[in-house]
């Protein structure tokens, strides 16, 4: 179709500027603080519109921002008078259950990946929100409730089809372009847009079960400890948590994926920890346990979070954690690591901390803007209170920490080692609207 404006190329998807139909919808992205307008939104058709697009925003001088399933909490995707590339209309999602693989396309969201496999009994790692976008999981790293037992989303990367800095489609695999291929699981966006994602699957059947158990965070210290202390020695299938909101209760528990009634001693374990509380258990389908967090983690919200990798919480930690039972807002959750994700080499992908326990998250969410300044203090608090025992970051948690940042979440090694894959692949940073790693 013919290009808006002064754009000089020609797409099979739609050019979008301000007052086209959609362009407003285009560039509203989950977290509801970001209100940015680029001057062209191109959405591709396939990968040829992406080659063009990336090679045109460089011609006419504009910042290039990538849109899978626009779930970033920074807002990355969205440069205010650049050019995004949008990859909504690339979400086919083809799996052969006989190779236990599934070939994605960039846009693709979590839930057409969990759709198409479950069919077959098959998943791999896949987040637990079923409206993010494979792209932006992946490429960071990839956590959720399979994570233990299969690995993180990008030690399951089988190869990806990218499109690099120069506008060339290229394969990226453990036989091609190994250098690429490293930095692609786990160094973000900034190596290319990446239109196709090659993924292992797993037999891990079709069903899943929730438990959980509420108890007084004033008293909830030596039961904290305990259920923390056994969280790396439970099977890989299950997924501990621990979970405090603001003026709410302690609440502890696992998510199981596999047959339920092989869960049962780790909900006697619960029950004990819980008493005289009873549990909340709830089977389920693993495709429902996907998608039971959208609501909660749905559009249209102001958002704000911090993050944290930690090993084991001393007990200064444990009551740093419970005592945001009194804070002025927001939840913190910590979520068990280990098993399939520490048996990878940290030197094998560009997702280094291998050797973490937990992952603690800061997070608000709220509709009224002026409520954007105490609250955004509120979790900066809350989360400083963990920086003595961090030992890193997620980094598609981070979003305001700029290059300190974006290093604490790849460590020196890693990070010199993903300068020098950009310098080969990016050497002028045209993807730096992300967590941005320069070239060396």
């Amino acid at each position: 179709m013919p290009v808006a404006g002064a754009l000089p190329a020609r797409f099979d998807g739609d050019v979008l500027v301000a007052g086209s139909p959609g362009y407003d919808e285009a560039r509203t992205v989950w977290n509801g603080t970001v209100d940015r307008r680029p001057r062209y939104v191109v959405r591709c058709a396939g990968p040829q519109d992406v080659r063009m697009a990336v090679r045109v925003a460089q011609e006419v001088g504009l910042p290039l921002g990538v849109r899978c399933g626009g779930h970033s909490a920074a807002g990355h995707a969205v440069p205010d008078d650049g050019l995004m590339i949008d990859l909504s209309l690339m979400r086919s999602v083809v799996v052969d259950p006989g190779a236990r693989t599934a070939h994605v396309e960039g846009g693709a969201l979590l839930g057409a990946l969990d759709a198409a496999t479950q069919p077959y009994g098959l998943a791999t790692t896949a987040g637990i929100v079923s409206h993010t976008g494979i792209g932006g999981l992946a490429l960071g790293g990839g956590v959720g409730w399979l994570a233990r037992h299969v690995g993180l989303t990008c030690d399951n990367a089988l190869g990806f089809d990218v499109v690099t800095a120069h506008g060339d489609l290229v394969r990226a695999s453990a036989e091609e372009h190994p250098d690429l291929f490293w930095a692609l699981r786990g160094g973000g966006g900034n190596f290319g847009v990446v239109t196709r994602f090659d993924l292992a699957l797993h037999d891990v059947g079709t069903q899943a079960l929730s438990a959980e158990v509420d108890l007084d965070p004033a008293t909830g210290l030596r039961a904290l400890r305990a259920w923390l202390a056994a969280a790396h020695d439970l099977p890989t299938r299950a997924t501990a948590h621990a979970t405090v909101w603001a003026g709410g209760p302690l609440t502890l528990g696992f998510v199981w994926v596999g047959p339920p009634d092989e869960a049962a001693p780790l909900v006697r374990a619960l029950e004990d920890l819980g008493r005289p509380a009873d549990p909340r258990v709830e089977a389920m389908t693993y495709v429902d346990l996907q998608r039971r967090s959208d609501d909660a983690s749905g559009h249209g919200f102001r958002r704000y979070g911090k993050n944290h990798y930690v090993s084991d919480l001393p007990d200064a930690g444990l009551e740093a954690f419970l005592a945001h039972a009194g804070a002025e807002a927001g939840v913190v959750t910590l979520t068990t690591y280990g098993g399939a994700i520490a048996r990878v080499d940290p030197a094998a992908t560009a997702f280094p901390h291998r050797s973490t326990r937990f992952e603690l998250d800061v997070g608000a969410r709220w509709e009224d803007p002026a409520d954007d300044e105490r609250l955004v203090a509120a979790c900066r608090r809350t989360a400083a209170a963990f920086e003595p025992w961090s030992i890193g970051a997620y980094v598609n948690a981070t979003a305001e920490e700029g290059p300190a940042g974006v290093r604490k979440a790849y460590g020196d090694a890693t990070y010199a080692r993903l300068r020098e894959v950009k310098r080969t692949w990016d050497p002028d940073n045209v993807f730096r609207l992300n967590q941005n790693v320069p070239p060396a």
